[in-house]
């Protein structure tokens, strides 16, 4: 047996441990150690941006792309963001116990669903060190045990998180085994992830495509699959203008790098005629490069050819591609062949069109007159997110705490036997 494989077996063992542990702990115990951790979070904020300026430099230094330097990259208002988390998460509803339903046999039993915790749950996630800090206070309020592999690039971020969240729970008597970081980074300790089945119950990717799809082909632990973010907005005939220009440079620009950003902007032809130049210079007054159709290029000699392979990408950048096109079937019929099942978006005074849009479109969440940038664990209101899943199974969209769950049967009976 390898030093990794031990070394991280080791590790998910004691999350095991931890598991029953924190699976019994009450909802008052729960939430005194999430408000402790944020307090912890913040009182440690000078020393997790140090730390975060060390991941910063060594992703320059290994020309990480920009998209991903601000993913990576945290702040005093990143860190009171994650801080703010907790408390959100602390001020939610606790499912563990909660009882789905209930009836009552002929035969005098009586049945009972309520939830429970997955239990361990492990995270491979890329260059976004809030999901250390999400994870965590999710896995916690849901009585699971967190097993953390991040990625070698926010390594000390990462590292400088999980020290502060277990001085939190060394001052809440809560075992620092509830959340773990795997500190090796390398694809073999990942390998030896995937295979843990005795001892985790669950493994979320968070990252590109290429994560996701290693982790969802290589597992032999259930996987809790989220979703890469092809988004799409549609800007129909009726759509106003202010809104909808707004609308579009909101979901491309405001933080490009996110899952949840938009990377196509459909426009129909009799809104383009009269609006075009207008929403193309707002892009590009915020940097955006546009590649578009013949029509878009025709409006702006700064608007660059768009190719097949632009319509399938996840810039996660400031660029986009755009088309043209004549109706909401048009739109409909060019999301189902390139999105992702995350987010779609149309804007449109439309009643009819709308229901069109959300009727014949099938993803993790469909907006109408809204930005995508909402789809988000903490604007939904659940606090933070472990993911957003684009698959159909047990979850779907913003991953909050039910999501988190499970559930057993309890069944009373009074002596009763099967004949």
């Amino acid at each position: 047996m390898s030093t990794i494989t031990l070394t991280l077996e080791q590790q998910a063992k004691k999350a095991k441990a931890a598991s029953a542990l924190t699976g019994l702990l009450s909802t008052r115990e729960k939430n005194e150690a999430l408000l402790e951790m944020a307090d912890q979070l913040e009182k440690d904020t000078d020393v997790i941006l140090e730390k975060n300026q060390v991941d910063l430099r060594t992703g320059k230094d290994n020309d990480l792309s920009e998209a991903l330097l601000d993913r990576l990259k945290l702040t005093e208002e990143r860190i009171k963001g994650m801080a703010d988390g907790f408390r959100q998460v602390a001020s939610l509803s606790d499912p563990i116990g909660s009882k789905l339903s209930d009836w009552k046999r002929p035969n005098g039993l009586s049945i009972s669903q309520v939830r429970v915790p997955l239990g361990v749950i492990g995270i491979i996630y890329e260059a976004r060190p809030n999901v250390t800090a999400d994870a965590a206070a999710l896995c916690l309020k849901t009585g699971n045990a967190a097993l953390l592999r991040g990625s070698s690039s926010a390594y000390h971020s990462n590292k400088a998180i999980v020290d502060s969240i277990h001085k939190a729970l060394q001052t809440k008597q809560i075992t620092e085994d509830a959340v773990q970081l795997v500190e090796d980074t390398s694809r073999e300790a990942a390998a030896v992830m995937f295979t843990l089945n005795e001892y985790l119950d669950v493994l979320i990717p968070r990252g590109g495509a290429g994560l996701i799809q290693t982790v969802v082909k290589q597992s032999s632990i259930p996987v809790l699959e989220t979703g890469v973010g092809n988004c799409h907005v549609f800007i129909d005939q009726s759509a106003q203008t202010e809104m909808a220009v707004s609308i579009a440079v909101n979901a491309k620009t405001q933080r490009p790098s996110v899952c949840n950003a938009a990377e196509t902007i459909l426009i129909h032809d009799a809104w383009l005629s009269k609006n075009g130049e207008k929403l193309i210079n707002a892009l590009l007054n915020h940097g955006v490069e546009i590649r578009g159709d013949e029509k878009l290029q025709a409006l702006s000699s700064s608007v660059k050819p768009v190719t097949e392979a632009d319509y399938s990408d996840e810039f996660l950048d400031l660029k986009v591609a755009m088309k043209t096109v004549d109706s909401t079937e048009d739109a409909v019929a060019h999301i189902k062949a390139y999105g992702t099942g995350h987010t779609e978006a149309i804007v449109t005074e439309s009643e009819e069109n709308k229901q069109f849009f959300f009727q014949h479109l099938d993803a993790a969440a469909l907006y109408h007159n809204a930005s995508t940038r909402f789809t988000d664990g903490f604007e939904f209101g659940f606090g933070a997110e472990i993911g957003i899943s684009t698959q159909k199974l047990h979850a779907r969209g913003p991953m909050g705490l039910e999501a988190l769950t499970s559930s057993k049967y309890l069944v009373e009976g009074a002596g009763q036997i099967k004949e």
